[in-house]
């Protein structure tokens, strides 16, 4: 396993990412397989392929504000078009040739890409990083109308996975888990996203 790279849910068509909303963002858009007000269009909106670290982040769907967790299935090419245009949210080394450099492409990036711990089932840090895309303001009404393929609501699943967890029944609560694999990216993207 590399130290940075992507898990997640996908087939030929989608990849599923994960976010956490309050009821009035979440309902209109399971309803309407599209988001719309109060869901904001004026600033970065966050996805993420690791379903573990959405869980820790938003406490199981139990935080306010984060109480229905959506997976949200969007086309690959726009995928990886999201990562094609992506700036990482820090100057890597590796990435970029100098902290001016990385300073001038950020300030421009209608994508930023964040690299944090992978999460275990009870909610540890693991050494491997998972990848966060911040999908801007410049290109969230395309993420909106024509990114996303389905909006499945996966509060159910979640409020039943978390009764398990605090059981104590980690070995059933893991066959509910959604099943992530190593997400094929483009050479020419690797790189450009800090793949390592």
């Amino acid at each position: 396993m590399k130290y940075q790279e992507i898990r997640a849910v996908y087939d030929k068509k989608t990849i599923t990412v994960y976010q956490a909303y309050n009821k009035s963002i979440a309902l209109p858009a399971i309803k309407n397989q599209k988001f719309e007000s109060p869901f904001s269009f004026n600033r970065m909106t966050w996805v993420k392929p690791s379903f573990l670290w959405l869980m820790e982040r938003s406490n199981w769907g139990t935080k306010s504000n984060q109480e229905y967790i959506l997976g949200i299935k969007i086309k690959r090419e726009c995928w990886e078009k999201a990562l094609s245009l992506g700036v990482l949210t820090d100057p890597d080394k590796d990435t970029y040739k100098s902290g001016y450099e990385w300073e001038k492409l950020f300030k421009d990036a209608k994508v930023h890409i964040q690299w944090d711990p992978e999460r275990t089932l009870k909610g540890g840090k693991l050494t491997e990083r998972t990848i966060q895309v911040g999908i801007s303001r410049f290109l969230i009404e395309e993420y909106n109308q024509e990114w996303i393929d389905e909006i499945v609501d996966m509060t159910p699943m979640v409020k039943k996975m978390n009764l398990l967890r605090k059981a104590g029944k980690h070995k059933e609560l893991k066959r509910f888990l959604p099943i992530e694999k190593l997400y094929p990216v483009p050479v020419t993207i690797e790189k450009k996203i800090g793949i390592k």
